[in-house]
């Protein structure tokens, strides 16, 4: 959007300036121009491959919540950096709290704030593999890695995230692909939008995995749908574990956090030991009776609950894990619908100060390899060689009730 400036002149001439020898300040024609700072040109490579944006021609003539565009990051791990919706009464929003690309080419440089790909999940919506969530272990000598254990075999994980309280321990964090390149990415116009496909060949993910991995995505933009879909196959000879999730932050389009609803389908929610570490002790909370209850149909308004939570025991409408963000300010709404049956939990991070909520449908609990969880089953698919498991979550728009 062009940046505009208004200048008010106000000139106050008196005969006793001119008998004063004042110089008399010169018509607004001959004021020297306010030159302005351009914006940053908007760069057409992140991470070092072209930025993708699927476009599709509304249809509605805004008379129903269609999707507009995807602006996906190949360069970052397939990254879906912005989504762009209109919305009746409201025009057109973007979806995702993300900066502008030239601010985001800024932060995804690989550097200090960047390392492991770190930046990539602080905005727009990255993929999360082979581990969404937090993974403890024996930290290195030299604080770069951590050793977990998994079916007997030991993984060594950078680690990449810590807590900001003095001592805070850290640990792995959110997969190993924040910043990996995507090979054979081809993009399609399908009868009412587009869609990119790309493939990440994983490999042993640097060395920090146990088998080999191909990782295929697609990203299909429609008016009433996104569709994120991601394949992970086992092309080793050793049997490994795997998990797939997603850190989309959504817009609360208002602005006005308090008034927005959220509608999570979980029954229970995993206690942490706090909210710097967010490390569970392997206790399944009730949610019945407690402020993490957000099953009502219409949810629960935020308010100035603070959230880094994860919810289990899901309840699925025909076969899909919905969870619904609503503005009613704004009269809208974006259903997020976790299509695959291996999702069994749901986190979501939502600070009081943030005009955003970031909804995490994956596979697993966090820590997922963790002692507290005493053997139950922590979400983790295990693939042996020639397997594959798909996750698919798909967004979809709807106006909330008044």
């Amino acid at each position: 959007m062009p940046i505009r400036s208004k200048h008010v002149l106000a000139f106050a001439v008196a005969p006793f300036l001119v008998f004063a020898g004042c110089k008399q300040s010169p018509p607004p024609s001959e004021q020297p121009a306010q030159s302005q700072p351009a914006a940053p040109a908007a760069p057409s490579q992140i991470g070092g491959q072209d930025i993708v944006k699927l476009e599709r021609k509304p249809t509605s003539n805004g008379q129903k919540p269609e999707f507009l565009t995807a602006t996906v990051l190949p360069g970052r791990g397939m990254n879906v950096f912005q989504i762009t919706a209109n919305v009746p009464g409201k025009g057109e929003v973007e979806v995702f709290a993300s900066p502008s690309l030239a601010d985001a080419a800024a932060k995804l440089n690989g550097g200090l704030g960047d390392l492991n790909g770190n930046a990539s999940f602080a905005f727009g919506g990255a993929f999360l593999v082979p581990y969404p969530n937090r993974i403890r272990g024996k930290l290195s000598a030299d604080g770069k890695t951590i050793a977990t254990d998994w079916h007997g075999k030991t993984l060594t994980l950078p680690a990449n995230w810590k807590g900001k309280n003095p001592g805070a321990e850290p640990h792995a964090m959110h997969g190993l692909i924040l910043a990996t390149k995507t090979d054979d990415v081809k993009t399609e116009t399908t009868s009412d939008g587009q869609t990119v496909t790309g493939t990440i060949h994983a490999g042993d993910f640097g060395g920090h995995w146990l088998s080999k991995t191909d990782l295929h995505f697609t990203i299909a933009l429609t008016g009433d749908a996104v569709d994120a879909t991601i394949t992970a196959k086992n092309i080793g000879n050793e049997p490994e574990p795997i998990a797939v999730g997603w850190h989309p932050y959504f817009n609360i389009p208002s602005g006005d956090r308090k008034q927005a609803r959220l509608q999570v389908p979980g029954e229970q929610v995993a206690e942490v030991n706090n909210y710097d570490d967010v490390f569970p002790t392997g206790k399944l909370v009730p949610v019945k009776d407690t402020k993490y209850d957000f099953t009502a149909p219409d949810g629960k308004a935020l308010e100035d609950i603070f959230l880094d939570d994860n919810w289990s025991k899901l309840q699925r409408t025909n076969g899909a894990v919905d969870v619904n963000l609503t503005d009613p300010a704004s009269r809208y709404g974006i259903r997020v619908e976790g299509l695959s049956p291996e999702i069994k939990t749901v986190q979501v991070y939502a600070p009081p100060t943030k005009q955003f909520a970031a909804i995490e449908e994956q596979f697993n609990f966090g820590d997922p390899f963790g002692k507290e969880w005493h053997g139950m089953d922590t979400g983790m698919v295990t693939l042996k060689p020639g397997q594959s498991v798909t996750w698919k979550v798909r967004l979809a728009l709807f106006t909330p009730q008044k």
